[in-house]
């Protein structure tokens, strides 16, 4: 027993040299290091800190160097990471509407209050390999059109660059929200407040069910986003009731607001990039409520707006119940949405398999090779029964 253990030791400490040797690749080429992933591979970082509950760009590109690349593997890094951090406060909640915009549209009205602002985004670039990028050294930036001038917003404002190491000193102006002018005339339902007790803290305590909307988004929020985007995928092809309209999204830097104890105020501590988005739908009513709109909502850590786009799709549909409507759908049901949108729980619970389980599949072993006996003895007598040469069919006959 001690040899195995020791041979498996030995196995184990190869098995890291080579994952190192892997994750370093040719070591003629010059290593690339975490500045290089902050800044040029963004949206993989803010996919990792948005479902690693950490926002922390620096260890998320750490993680993404370590993991070579594998996102959830990198997810996993930080989250673990994460536990080990205190709990020094809590902040209020973020006002997003007063949002340093670097990227603003709305699906459902043109002419909006503040402007659309297209700000970078892939949605008109024609998806084709650019070879050039192939080319050693920086090259110019150009608009995907062949122009070298930059790509205005809808209303021809100069769109608005944001790097994560700008600190906004002044405060941001409000822009007002597509669903609060529908508010106005009674068109799109009213939020209802939250309870007076905070919400619950998925990364202390375990999700149990049913679990109110709070605790859901929080689920939601750090849950895989190819899951979510096959969920909310399934509202649109009519496995849910939904017709939805993307009332608004948002991109931009918001402040973060702590009430120290001995102050009694709040004060700006920083600012994070967030991504939100609004989603509208429409309701036929019930014996109470007029026919009206209802919300889905989303929000995420940095560049997340497909994964924003699909947990509203998905907030909205696990409203059924509060909202009166049959459960018909998979992306309804609560208990089978959120048990299996964590990626980190899904990944080791797959890839435990890879672990050894000698003892039990030699169980499972014995079992079918006696099963098979026995199916064998059974199938020899049934033939034998039913066999013309059986003394007891001659007499029968």
């Amino acid at each position: 027993m001690y040899v195995a253990v020791k041979g498996g030791g030995a196995a184990i400490e190869s098995s890291w040299r080579l994952l190192e040797t892997q994750r370093r690749g040719d070591t003629g080429i010059a290593a690339l290091n975490v500045t290089q992933i902050l800044e040029q591979l963004s949206l993989a970082v803010d996919r990792v800190m948005s479902e690693g509950s950490l926002y922390d760009p620096e260890l998320a590109a750490l993680a993404i160097k370590q993991a070579s690349g594998d996102l959830m593997e990198a997810i996993f890094l930080l989250r673990a990471y994460r536990t080990t951090l205190p709990r020094l406060g809590y902040t209020v909640p973020l006002d997003t509407a007063r949002i340093a915009l670097v990227r603003r549209i709305s699906a459902t009205f043109k002419e909006v209050p503040g402007g659309q602002l297209l700000g970078p985004t892939y949605d008109y670039t024609q998806r084709l390999l650019d070879f050039a990028l192939l080319a050693e050294g920086d090259c110019p930036v150009t608009s995907p059109l062949g122009s070298d001038t930059p790509p205005a917003s809808f209303d021809a404002k100069p769109i608005v660059q944001s790097e994560r190491s700008v600190a906004h000193e002044s405060p941001c102006d409000t822009v007002p929200r597509i669903n609060d002018l529908l508010a106005r005339e009674g068109l799109l339902e009213t939020p209802q407040p939250f309870d007076a007790a905070p919400p619950g803290d998925l990364t202390r305590d375990p999700l149990m069910f049913p679990a109110d909307r709070a605790l859901r988004l929080q689920a939601l929020a750090r849950g895989d986003e190819g899951w979510l985007l096959a969920m909310g995928y399934s509202t649109q092809r009519g496995y849910a009731n939904s017709h939805p309209f993307a009332g608004e999204i948002r991109r931009g830097l918001v402040s973060v607001e702590l009430v120290p104890d001995e102050l009694g105020f709040a004060i700006d501590i920083g600012d994070l990039e967030v991504t939100e988005c609004q989603m509208i739908n429409q309701f036929s009513g019930s014996r109470n409520v007029p026919p009206q709109f209802t919300q889905g909502y989303g929000l995420a850590f940095g560049g997340a707006e497909r994964k924003t786009m699909a947990m509203a799709l998905v907030d909205r549909a696990l409203r059924a119940d509060e909202l009166g409507e049959p459960r018909v759908a998979p992306a309804q049901d609560e208990e089978f949405v959120l048990a299996h949108a964590d990626n980190v729980e899904a990944s080791g619970f797959v890839q435990h398999l890879k672990l050894p389980h000698y003892v039990d599949f030699q169980a499972e072993l014995e079992l079918v090779r006696k099963l098979r006996m026995s199916h064998a003895e059974a199938a020899k007598a049934d033939l034998a029964a039913h066999s013309p040469f059986n003394p007891t069919q001659q007499e029968a006959a």
